[in-house]
């Protein structure tokens, strides 16, 4: 049995290539065999109000110049439309919401607003230079195993200082441009990283994204996980092409039930153990 596609993007993520389509993406996840998917559009935001902690620190919140704040509105009245023409698939709203910790009052505000039904997570970019950097732009000035470690340490102070989200999604985000120069990724190499990072998840008794657009997480990560004292799993495809959706699940389905982890209450829920 599939597991729903808990992260999905569509052409309301401001990153959308042309091809990205929500009607796509549907037809995409019934041709897989998924009971379901969750559509959660990059949340992102530009400017600060009173209570972002992104404004207290001065920093220059634009990692890309394209970046733009999700048209909620638009995307809900597009899921409407996706929920009538296909009742045979479960489809969840949802958004990724990126540095929450940075962000905690805009975030707030537009998520009570939309009553959406997944939150992910998600950290892109941390503070160096007085702004918010992409990792990919760190690797350029950093050593790798520099640029990771800072990662971490901010993924940290997400986890520990918001709890408006309730998965995390993409763990290890920088590990998808992980220089070859710099020669094979090892999980091992930042074992105390992840476990500082996965003990403070499971302490807010949330969920772990098992990402398959990432290098697959491995088994020992996931047991990890579970010493830390994590429950449930969920697995994104993280796509942003229609073609992509549920790609690799067959393969994460694999890893997560050895690390011990098995199909939750019903079609639709997360994984546990």
């Amino acid at each position: 049995m599939l597991p729903l596609d808990n992260h999905v993007h569509t052409e309301w993520s401001w990153d959308a290539p042309r091809e990205a389509s929500m009607v796509r993406s549907c037809e995409q996840a019934l041709a897989a065999g998924l009971p379901g998917v969750a559509f959660t559009d990059h949340l992102d935001f530009t400017t600060w109000i009173d209570g972002d902690q992104i404004g207290a620190e001065n920093l220059d919140p634009r990692r890309y110049t394209r970046m733009h704040p999700l048209d909620i509105t638009g995307y809900l009245a597009t899921l409407e439309e996706c929920r009538q023409r296909y009742p045979d698939l479960r489809i969840l709203s949802g958004v990724e919401i990126g540095e929450a910790h940075l962000w905690a009052a805009s975030a707030a505000a537009t998520v009570a607003g939309a009553g959406v039904d997944r939150i992910l997570g998600s950290l892109h970019a941390i503070p160096s230079g007085g702004r918010l950097t992409a990792a990919d732009e760190l690797f350029r000035v950093m050593p790798a195993g520099d640029v990771m470690r800072a990662y971490f340490a901010e993924l940290l102070r997400l986890v520990r200082s918001s709890d408006i989200f309730q998965v995390l999604a993409h763990l290890d985000f920088p590990r998808r441009m992980w220089p070859r120069a710099a020669g094979p990724y090892e999980e091992l190499a930042f074992e105390e990283e992840y476990r500082a990072v996965l003990r403070a998840l499971a302490a807010g008794d949330r969920v772990l994204e098992v990402n398959t657009k990432s290098p697959l997480v491995s088994a020992g990560l996931l047991r990890w996980w579970r010493e830390a004292g994590g429950r449930a799993v969920s697995f994104g495809s993280d796509a942003h092409q229609p073609w992509r959706v549920g790609d690799k699940f067959k393969l994460a389905v694999d890893v997560v039930e050895a690390a011990g982890f098995r199909a939750g209450r019903d079609r639709f829920d997360f994984w546990r153990i």
